[in-house]
């Protein structure tokens, strides 16, 4: 069986290719149906980094709300 993947190493992997596809379309070096290619992936890439981003502020608010209701003077 397969390890699970963690959103670590999901979210990375999305940023690095996301990342990939910014220097190609700025390069200038891909026509035009390759672009647009390249911008649909980059969309679909970014919304699942903002999703993961909101989900770990989240988690870390929780978190964070969890710690206030720790009475520090038992």
């Amino acid at each position: 069986m397969e390890p699970a993947k963690t959103s670590t190493f999901d979210f990375e992997a999305s940023l690095k290719e996301l990342e990939k596809i910014v220097r190609d379309l700025e390069s200038g070096d891909v026509n035009l149906d390759q672009s647009i290619k390249k911008f649909e992936q980059g969309i679909e890439l970014y919304k699942n980094c903002r999703q993961t981003l909101e989900n770990a502020e989240k988690k870390i608010k929780i978190l964070s709300d969890s710690l206030k209701e720790i009475d520090y003077k038992e």
